[in-house]
């Protein structure tokens, strides 16, 4: 009788059902409640001793209905709300949903405010891949990597709370520009930020890049070629790990990205290493963008931050508490902004991959559609994609690789 082989991946162990050690398979439970599942998400997951044959993402216990709760809440409302998808990273998600808007009703911005958004966008970027870097390397055993992580991001935090009041769900954007301009006082913390950060980037690559246990856990693990990352929709680092030069910044640029000099790093085997090292060279990049931004800043001090088209913007708060005309305008656009009809979509470059907004209007105050394409979702998509047929120590190394927040992914 001719051997039967189940074959869960190609190139990877091929197993006899009819051996009494294999064949029996047994499901177990990664999450929801996991520290490497980065977030509420279930793997249910079949192993052939250490072997995943079936890796079956469960979605969806951290639904909240953002899309569909915009249509009740109206365009000026849903702007905190966009600070609750991919959390670590706010700002950049206010910036996409105001860039949605702003091209519906055909906005145009000062040139200000795209500075200091690019500026906010950057450190976010930091903030974000921070966050990777720490949860993944806790994830497969390097703790120190984890305190030295969160003690750079505390720092961001910091100049966040200093610029905009608060730590996290920053809510610091609105449409047609930016609450309030950039003072002296948060200029000097994020110039200090950027000339030590390069130097705790080169720190963290000493600890990791060339350890034998990380380079170990990851080289070779979670494997995405070009084509399978084109497939399954992927963006951002997950993308250029696998060698495809593609970052809206550069291919699709929006708040002026092409008149910055940045580079585009990309791997060239398509590893859980390569996206690692990809994002650590992000962070230097992002480092890059923000101190040109910071010094276009200096000389475009004095000019607007919001645009003038009183439409849709709201009044100076001066004028509000001096003018009952204005304090009626500023309650109309809280309380009922009308967009023009019509479709737009805006995306932009978050660091998990390309973030977009697909609004849908009417006319009226009441949204007809909003959808937003969350990069996370296509990483979580993945697992299945870069687990099978893997021992069931390499999920850790992988999930932590993808890079996903799963507030952005079920919404």
């Amino acid at each position: 009788m001719a051997t039967k082989y189940m074959d869960y991946r190609p190139g990877f162990a091929q197993v006899d059902p009819d051996d009494p050690i294999h064949g029996e398979l047994m499901e177990v439970n990664i999450g929801p409640q996991h520290p490497a599942t980065h977030g509420v998400l279930r793997l249910a997951v079949d192993l052939d001793g250490e072997t995943m044959v079936k890796v079956v993402p469960d979605l969806g216990f951290l639904h909240r209905g953002k899309e569909k709760a915009c249509e009740g809440l109206g365009w000026a409302k849903f702007f905190p709300h966009t600070d609750r998808l991919d959390y670590v990273q706010p700002l950049i998600n206010n910036v996409a949903y105001a860039m949605s808007l702003e091209k519906l009703a055909d906005m145009e911005i000062p040139q200000r405010a795209q500075e200091i958004r690019v500026l906010l966008m950057e450190i976010s970027r930091i903030a974000a891949h921070l966050i990777y870097l720490g949860t993944s390397s806790i994830d497969l055993g390097a703790i120190t990597m984890f305190f030295n992580t969160f003690k750079e991001r505390e720092n961001i935090y910091s100049i966040l709370d200093a610029y905009t009041g608060h730590r996290m769900n920053n809510t610091y954007v609105r449409i047609g520009g930016v609450y309030a301009d950039v003072d002296e006082k948060v200029e000097g913390m994020m110039r200090e930020f950027l000339d030590q950060f390069p130097a705790r980037v080169d720190e963290f690559e000493k600890m990791l890049t060339g350890n034998r246990i990380w380079y170990d856990r990851n080289r070779e693990v979670g494997v995405l070629t070009p084509d399978q990352a084109r497939a399954w929709s992927l963006t951002g680092p997950n993308l250029r790990g696998s060698g495809v030069e593609w970052d809206l910044r550069k291919n699709e640029p929006y708040c002026g990205y092409e008149t910055y000099d940045f580079d585009i790093p990309i791997g060239t085997v398509g590893d859980c290493y390569d996206r690692y090292m990809v994002r650590v060279e992000e962070m230097r990049q992002s480092c890059r963008i923000a101190r040109q931004a910071l010094d276009r800043l200096a000389h475009t001090k004095g000019q607007d931050v919001l645009a003038e088209d009183r439409r849709y913007v709201l009044p100076p708060r001066g004028k509000v508490m001096e003018s009952m005309e204005e304090l009626i305008h500023q309650f109309k656009i809280v309380t009922d902004l009308r967009l023009p009809k019509g479709e737009a979509y805006a995306c932009v470059e978050a660091a998990k991959g390309e973030l977009g907004f697909f609004a849908v209007s009417d006319g009226t105050a009441s949204p007809v559609r909003l959808h937003i394409r969350a990069p996370g979702l296509m990483n979580v998509q993945a697992i299945p994609l870069l687990a099978e047929g893997r021992l069931l120590s390499d999920v850790v190394a992988i999930i932590g690789s993808l890079d996903f927040v799963m507030g952005e992914v079920d919404r």
